[in-house]
């Protein structure tokens, strides 16, 4: 029998390819419940690893951007077949939901949108997504924020992204404030070069509104489709949620779609077998078709495959280094204060289009109700529905 110590049985590439592609079926319920999957079939039941070991691995991944669930089954892959086992075991586990994305974005783009009954439906859905993301920004804060300066760097890039400052000067300030925190002239310099960067950068125009766009107003490229996604799996720290305002700026904010359809695509996500950031397919899909799906999905994924594939056995070395830690503790403040800022926009943004606030209203704040007190795998799935069902009821 093989013990703790032994690693992964013997595995044929094929055989491995299909178990994890088993996985992705089952992927239902977001990272959390994925996470648990991976560790009740590999650990408990199989043996390929230890509980201490699987442990420290999720660490080593959580601190990574990217989707954890999806780089832990890469990581997996490698431990049993080397690199090619890895590459076959994170498309085993991504392919379920890329093929499922695809065809609901294209049910939803030639059946769905438009359709007379299907608005007011789609509309309630977009509001309990809003409640769910505001979930997500309380939890992720609820890790990230530790201590005032954590807290004010949060606020600081709140403010910049509404006032419409590009999103990697907050990023990057944050990061290097957090670092030199006990040097008050190096944290000066830097603030000053931010705000100095950003003044330079403005356009002279305030974000608290929606992002100004033209649906339609150009096509697409495959390749800024491409670094679209790539930036997203770049900055996905601490859950894929901080994807969002990178995604719907280089979507949205490019006229491609617009915030309804951009919500309907987490919507759809999550209630997919697929680590939460396939919404980025649905995007691609209504912005440039399916080749448009295939280069933003590509984007995302990339960083979760080539850290583990390609940096893994530096990675615990860097994670062990504390002034990382503490840039990377700068740069997710600074994220959570990106997605709320986002939030904001997107709320804003449906106000917009509701033809009575209080009927919207309602769903969101019934929608936020839910998103704090209902738990387990199952909860976003029976929200959206919640909000599909509110959205059909209270319409004019």
């Amino acid at each position: 029998m093989t013990t703790l110590d032994d690693g992964p049985p013997p595995i044929r590439l094929f055989p491995l390819f299909l178990k994890f592609l088993r996985f992705g079926c089952l992927a239902f319920g977001g990272p959390v419940a994925q996470i648990a999957m991976l560790r009740q079939t590999l650990v408990e039941e199989e043996r390929w690893l230890s509980g201490p070991r699987f442990n420290r691995l999720l660490a080593v991944m959580q601190i990574l951007p990217g989707p954890e669930a999806h780089e832990l089954c890469v990581h997996m892959g490698m431990m049993a077949r080397g690199r090619i086992g890895g590459l076959l075991a994170g498309l085993g586990f991504m392919l379920p939901g890329l093929l499922l994305m695809l065809v609901a974005a294209w049910l939803y783009r030639d059946w769905i949108a438009g359709a007379g009954w299907a608005l007011p439906v789609l509309f309630g859905i977009q509001l309990v997504v809003l409640a769910i993301i505001a979930r997500a920004v309380q939890r992720i804060g609820g890790h990230v924020l530790e201590d005032r300066l954590l807290w004010a760097l949060a606020v600081g890039a709140f403010a910049a992204t509404l006032l419409g400052t590009p999103f990697w000067i907050p990023l990057l300030a944050a990061g290097l404030v957090h670092a030199f925190r006990a040097r008050p002239i190096l944290i000066g310099a830097v603030l000053v070069g931010a705000v100095m960067l950003a003044l330079l950068l403005h356009k002279g125009t305030v974000a608290v509104a929606p992002i100004p766009i033209v649906v339609g107003a150009a096509r697409p490229d495959m390749l800024l489709l491409f670094i679209a996604g790539l930036k997203g799996g770049l900055l996905t720290f601490g859950g894929a949620y901080t994807a969002i305002p990178y995604v719907r700026g280089d979507t949205v904010g490019r006229g491609w779609l617009s915030d309804g359809l951009f919500l309907d695509g987490v919507a759809l996500a999550g209630i997919l077998p697929a680590p939460l950031v396939i919404f980025a397919t649905f995007a691609g899909y209504m912005a440039g078709g399916l080749g448009g799906a295939l280069a933003i999905t590509a984007g995302m994924f990339l960083p979760a495959f080539a850290f583990s594939l390609i940096f893994y056995e530096r990675l615990e070395a860097l994670v062990e280094n504390p002034a990382l830690h503490h840039l990377l503790a700068g740069v997710a403040a600074a994220v959570v204060g990106v997605i709320a800022a986002t939030l904001v926009q997107l709320g804003w943004a449906a106000a917009m289009r509701a033809d009575r606030l209080w009927a919207a209203g309602l769903i969101l704040l019934v929608g936020a109700l839910c998103a704090w007190r209902i738990k387990g795998r199952w909860s976003m799935p029976a929200i959206i529905a919640l909000g599909g069902g509110a959205g059909w009821l209270l319409q004019p």
